[in-house]
């Protein structure tokens, strides 16, 4: 599908901060989950995920000395991960968040923009996944992944004490990972957190049409190609909408008005509430794509003050 009209100049309603990030993506770029294309081959695919965590390193290390969170590597059920703990957090505290990045299942966009703030915020511990990636490791892979630091993270807490959520790519996995410990008959965590994701990748989202692609050329659909593997589109553990979403635990929904996924966000919103699942919608004027993980504005910390007060209500100490 071919890159749709250039969009019009971003609302006056949207910061100063915000315009001056947003704006080069008017002369035909996309937001920084990189191009599909270059991640086919090895090569340039070692080369756009280096570039990437050099892209965000400077802000990943501007967030950690402003939230006064440590940042830990390490490997749950021979899942490789990072830990990020605020310095002052009390080590009697079982409540545990888990982070699954975002960057279209290829590249990571973000495990540490994401969850340094809600660990700096909260005072909850975070444990970002750093899944297996497609194209090298198509579905189920990265949901093994989520599911095996998951299942241990019950060991040594109750479900009550733990919350689950990410972005863009992540906000998919989260919603995967959610049907699959229904299937699997684990207790669901006490809250997940759904940010600019999707839930059924048998359609093109009505706001691709309009916006430029996040990913090269390509609508989320397509880019799913890369990750889906052998599995069948309408499958309920890999589209979830197609499933029963009913006994989920509350659910944080977020987008904004020049995402190209608010459409999705919206279809699996209204998915839900039909499940019965207890769910809390917020969409932000003006700003792209998963904002809140790459842009420093004053939109970017309401959106980040709404995560962290989300999972502070709905886990238990």
């Amino acid at each position: 599908m071919g890159k749709g009209p250039v969009q019009p100049p971003f609302a006056m309603t949207v910061s100063a901060e915000a315009r001056a990030v947003m704006e080069p993506m008017l002369k035909g770029g996309s937001a920084p989950e990189v191009t599909a294309t270059l991640l086919r081959n090895p090569i340039t695919r070692a080369a756009v995920r280096a570039a990437a965590a050099n892209h965000l390193k400077p802000l990943n290390k501007g967030r950690a000395t402003r939230f006064g969170v440590d940042v830990e590597k390490g490997k749950v059920a021979g899942v490789p991960v990072k830990y990020v703990r605020r310095r002052d957090t009390n080590p009697a505290d079982k409540r545990l968040l888990i982070n699954f990045h975002g960057g279209g299942f290829m590249v990571d966009a973000g495990s540490l923009t994401e969850t340094i703030p809600i660990a700096g915020r909260t005072g909850i511990p975070v444990t970002t996944v750093l899944y297996r990636m497609a194209p090298e490791h198509p579905y189920p892979a990265a949901v093994d992944d989520a599911l095996a630091v998951y299942a241990d993270a019950l060991t040594h807490r109750p479900a009550s004490a733990i919350g689950i959520y990410g972005t863009s790519a992540g906000a998919c996995l989260t919603l995967q990972l959610l049907v699959r410990i229904k299937a699997e008959g684990l207790p669901m965590p006490a809250a997940a957190g759904f940010f600019s994701g999707a839930g059924d990748f048998t359609i093109v989202g009505d706001c691709e049409a309009y916006l430029p692609p996040i990913m090269g050329m390509r609508t989320a659909a397509e880019t799913m190609d890369d990750y889906c593997g052998n599995a069948e589109r309408t499958d309920p553990l890999f589209s979830p909408c197609y499933g029963d979403l009913s006994s989920l635990p509350p659910m944080l929904l977020m987008t904004s008005t020049r995402d190209q996924l608010l459409s999705h966000t919206v279809l699996a919103d209204l998915a839900l509430r039909r499940a019965g699942v207890a769910v809390d919608l917020r969409v932000y004027e003006g700003m792209a794509h998963a904002f809140w993980a790459w842009i420093e504005c004053p939109e970017t910390e309401v959106a980040l003050a709404a995560q962290a007060e989300f999972f502070a209500k709905h886990l238990a100490a």
